[in-house]
């Protein structure tokens, strides 16, 4: 608020303010969609493998990122109303609390993310050893792990955001994970080129080779669709941090709103991907769909 209310005084940006219903219509159809996505894998036992493992988690981080934005503004409308005020000891601990909520949404996300994308790497290049590689059991140690270290770091950063020995580390890691990520596609792309007229020969390799190509470009999709999502409000953390008083920063902190609209929209489209690109979980739609009717 103290930011805002500088920033109204250091540049001629107004502050673009998104209604409040569009953020509960967006945040409510990203929650559904995701539990949509939660349901059709746990339903379809064809679709309990690792891979969708992960994408379970991918879910469960979007659902965070919505929720989190829904209980901050029924949080901003209490306040509004009176109910709250902004600087108690309560609100204080709702806020981390809330605080916590989106760090592990972001932290969630990215370590999905890059669970996918080493689980893509490994059915590409070691397709045949790949059940004896990721089974069920090492993808739950490993979500588990994921979500352990996401809980933890999300309480820590949550207390102690005001520090700057914390807020670096947590801003760092952002595009640390992204290009550790984008590093692994090039890798991955590269030896699937070189791998391509290896296997042509081979009709039924060529078509399993084609299937998981196409899982890579579906995760490259997400990969896209998170970065344009979550980069700008990563950006306005940055910002807010170090360079409140700057007009430029000031004039950028004041679509803080749609930056956080962009979140929310990622939870919307994840799913869609999933539907889109996903035989399996079109059929399971479908199936569901038939028999509430």
């Amino acid at each position: 608020k103290n930011i805002s209310d500088f920033s109204l005084n250091v540049t001629d940006c107004t502050q673009v303010v998104v209604p409040e219903e569009v953020f509960f219509t967006v945040a409510a159809a990203g929650i559904l969609e995701n539990l949509l996505i939660l349901i059709a894998v746990v339903r379809n036992k064809n679709l309990h493998l690792p891979m969708y493992f992960f994408i379970c988690s991918l879910a469960i981080s979007d659902m965070l990122g919505s929720l989190y934005k829904t209980l901050e503004n029924i949080f901003i409308i209490l306040c509004k109303m009176g109910y709250l005020t902004r600087h108690g000891d309560f609100e204080k601990k709702l806020d981390d609390a809330m605080d916590s909520m989106f760090i592990l949404s972001l932290l969630g996300s990215i370590f999905s993310l890059l669970a996918i994308a080493a689980d893509r790497y490994i059915t590409i290049f070691y397709a045949l050893r790949y059940h004896n590689i990721m089974t069920l059991r090492r993808a739950s140690v490993i979500l588990a792990i994921i979500w352990a270290f996401c809980a933890g770091s999300s309480i820590a950063i949550a207390l102690f955001s005001y520090e700057a020995a914390t807020v670096i580390p947590f801003t760092i890691l952002f595009p640390l994970m992204m290009f550790f990520i984008l590093c692994l596609y090039v890798h991955m792309f590269l030896l699937a080129r070189s791998h391509a007229k290896k296997i042509a020969s081979l009709p039924s390799s060529s078509v399993h080779h084609r299937t998981n190509m196409k899982g890579a470009i579906t995760l490259t999709i997400f990969l896209g669709v998170f970065l344009c999502c979550w980069a700008p409000f990563v950006l306005h953390i940055l910002l807010a941090r170090f360079c409140p008083h700057n007009p430029y920063c000031a004039c950028y902190m004041s679509i803080f709103h749609v930056n956080g609209t962009l979140i929310m929209c990622n939870a919307i489209i994840n799913p869609m991907i999933f539907a889109f690109r996903s035989p399996e979980l079109r059929s399971t739609f479908k199936k569901m769909l038939y028999c509430s009717r």
